[in-house]
């Protein structure tokens, strides 16, 4: 029987009645299908990657995850590997994952925290109420990237309205005042 979380999966471990409960610490990092440019609405992924479990009873690793932390819909089998690409997420969804270590007989340890993940890649634009408002343009950002968001008036020339260099996985915005009278003017976002 495992009997504890794979070291490194916690932040902080603290032990409990016996067993351990650990924080789920994933490296997470951002795979874009595409270089610079707003994708379509799916096809993103997420590299996640933990430290080894220390227990020799330790067969292998399993990675819950799901758009509900509590009921996963998705169980991955990752054997022995200690990192995992997780494709086809939709842009601008949360996603949930957690890691659990189990034995030959498949006896799983108690899941990691859960870790909670807003998929990049879609961005929403809105006009704010009343003439002559500014234009909301929000998106979700992941840590360590740096997002451009580009405006043109004819699809041909683009230039740069604002850059964000993400710090934290979470939904960001930004208001173009500069388009206060009604015209046509094109969004796209870029990152690195």
């Amino acid at each position: 029987m495992v009997k504890r979380l794979p070291k490194g999966l916690s932040a902080g471990r603290t032990k409990a009645a016996g067993a351990w409960v650990a924080a789920l610490a994933l490296l997470l990092a951002f795979c874009l299908p595409v270089h610079g440019g707003a994708p379509g609405g799916g096809g993103q992924s997420v590299a996640l990657t933990w430290d080894p479990t220390t227990s020799a009873n330790a067969a292998g690793y399993a990675l819950y995850y799901g758009q509900d932390g509590t009921n996963f819909g998705n169980r991955i089998d990752v054997g022995t590997n200690t990192s995992f690409v997780v494709d086809g997420l939709q842009a601008g969804q949360t996603n949930y994952f957690a890691i659990v270590a189990y034995d030959a007989q498949g006896v799983e340890s108690p899941k990691s925290n859960v870790l909670p993940y807003i998929v990049p890649g879609m961005l929403s634009v809105a006009r704010n109420a009343g003439p002559g408002s500014a234009v909301v343009i929000a998106f979700p950002v992941a840590s360590g990237h740096t997002y451009q968001v580009q405006a043109s008036d004819n699809l041909r020339i683009w230039s740069t309205i604002w850059q964000v260099t993400a710090t934290n996985n979470v939904w960001t915005q930004f208001q173009d005042i500069e388009i206060v009278n009604p015209r046509m003017r094109f969004y796209r976002l870029a990152w690195q």
